[in-house]
């Protein structure tokens, strides 16, 4: 038999009976809509996860230290340099040379400190923060009200909400307080910070310099109110005060590592604690990790920690996708107990065709283009259904996040490779679910089938 008139014969069989075909097509795309949808979920929130490391900068920062900063607390290999002994001191020269590399576009300081912060006369106790201006890209700030530095040098300070809640005394509801309310009293206002600073002294009879300390005060105008919880940014924005880096550094601000070198002799001049290195692309930060270990530093990226985060999500991915086949299966079911029926009922029509030539092969030919037909069309309808129940979440969530005053966000992604794997899982299930119809039906006897009533 010629490929046309199977498909058409196969066509024909299924127009018959309209109503069992139908029923066993609604269960494969139901099948298929619950894979697509399951996987969805999983493809949305590994993209979401990685959006949000990719726009925080962590994918193409190196953290530097020095490891004479572990020397002594019993660390194992977790950070990856030279000896103790060959490592060198992180100060501004050595911060220079970072910045020097291939392919880096930034390295600047982790300067953060402990002061006393006042208030309308009123002090508080809080961590401030140096951010760097090309921070103002980043999702750290995503949600503030008011703006960013207007300089790398303003006076300018952004305060977190929790933060904004305690000056403004409403601490016992900050959870039910939007940002912008507590925004609206403060942009504009002026915050006092008090703090020690280092001065570096001549020392006596040509020995290295040493430093002084004296309290000085800064005086800041509050520029924006960070939505974001302290505790899902990166090291320096664990604060509650941000200020620009730029004028961080000029405060000279006495740091944990000055009484810490100090104490171990290394030298009088300020070091760093940590200095985080910006890369132009994420391919090239094990390029970066090579040469800053070269220069004597430890290194630390979360590419190494990512590579985890990606196997939890293949895992999720399995497990949805194993869920989501299982209706999958019951339609496969389905799709046996209907061809099954149609042998039964077509016995003389499958006696007539192989009485006037058809062989075995054409008549499992046939069988197959039926269950691949309702494969197909169950195929299509099911990734329709699955993008729209997606497509209803996501308008729903986005809907409820607005509400709280929270980013859009895309929790459901259908991606082309999901719609192919969904086709092909439902053809292939279908096609393989045929098979024993296919081969019962080949196997009758003409001579019997056409004494069938």
């Amino acid at each position: 038999m010629k490929t046309y008139d199977i498909v058409d014969l196969a066509a024909r069989n299924l127009r018959e009976s309209v109503l069992r075909n139908s029923l066993t097509t609604i269960g494969i795309s139901v099948g298929v809509a619950s894979l697509v949808a399951m996987l969805s979920l999983g493809v949305g929130l590994q993209k979401l996860a990685s959006r949000r490391l990719a726009k925080s900068g962590l994918f193409d920062t190196v953290i530097v230290s020095s490891r004479r900063d572990w020397r002594g607390m019993n660390r194992q290999e977790e950070r990856s340099g030279p000896n103790a002994a060959e490592s060198r001191l992180l100060d501004e020269t050595a911060r220079q040379e970072l910045e020097k590399l291939p392919h880096v576009i930034e390295a600047y300081p982790d300067i953060r400190f402990v002061t006393e912060v006042r208030f309308d006369d009123k002090p508080h106790m809080g961590m401030v923060a140096g951010m760097p201006f090309s921070a103002k890209g980043g999702d750290a700030f995503d949600g503030m009200q008011g703006n960013f530095f207007s300089s790398e040098t303003a006076a300018e300070a952004i305060v977190q909400k929790n933060f904004a809640a305690e000056i403004l005394g409403k601490t016992d509801r900050e959870d039910q307080i939007q940002t912008a309310d507590l925004a609206k009293p403060l942009l504009g206002k002026e915050l006092v910070l008090r703090y020690a600073e280092r001065v570096n002294t001549p020392g006596a009879q040509g020995t290295d310099s040493s430093y002084s300390v004296f309290q000085r005060e800064q005086h800041l105008k509050i520029v924006g109110v960070a939505d974001s919880d302290p505790d899902s940014m990166r090291a320096a924005a664990r604060a509650r005060v941000f200020v620009p880096l730029k004028l961080a550094q000029g405060l000279h601000v006495m740091q944990i590592g000055d009484m810490r070198d100090t104490m171990r002799g290394f030298n009088s001049q300020p070091t760093y604690l940590t200095v985080s290195v910006r890369v132009e692309n994420p391919k090239y930060v094990q390029q970066v990790e090579d040469g800053v270990k070269k220069l004597g530093f430890s290194t630390f990226s979360i590419l190494d920690a990512s590579k985890s985060v990606t196997q939890f999500f293949r895992v999720l991915d399995m497990f949805l996708a194993i869920f989501g086949s299982l209706a999958l299966t019951v339609a496969s079911i389905g799709i046996v107990n209907t061809l099954v029926m149609a042998i039964l009922e077509r016995r003389r029509e499958i006696g007539i065709m192989k009485a006037i030539g058809a062989s075995d092969a054409d008549v499992k030919l046939l069988f197959f283009t039926e269950a691949g037909a309702m494969g197909v069309l169950g195929g299509i309808l099911g990734v329709t259904l699955g993008w729209l129940i997606g497509a209803v979440i996501n308008i729903g969530t986005n809907f409820y996040l607005r509400r709280q005053e929270l980013p859009p966000e895309q929790l459901w992604v259908v991606s082309w490779w999901l719609v192919l794997f969904a086709m092909a899982i439902s053809v292939g299930i279908s096609l393989l679910a045929g098979l024993y119809p296919a081969g019962r039906a080949a196997k009758l006897d003409p001579v019997q089938t056409l004494r069938y009533e």
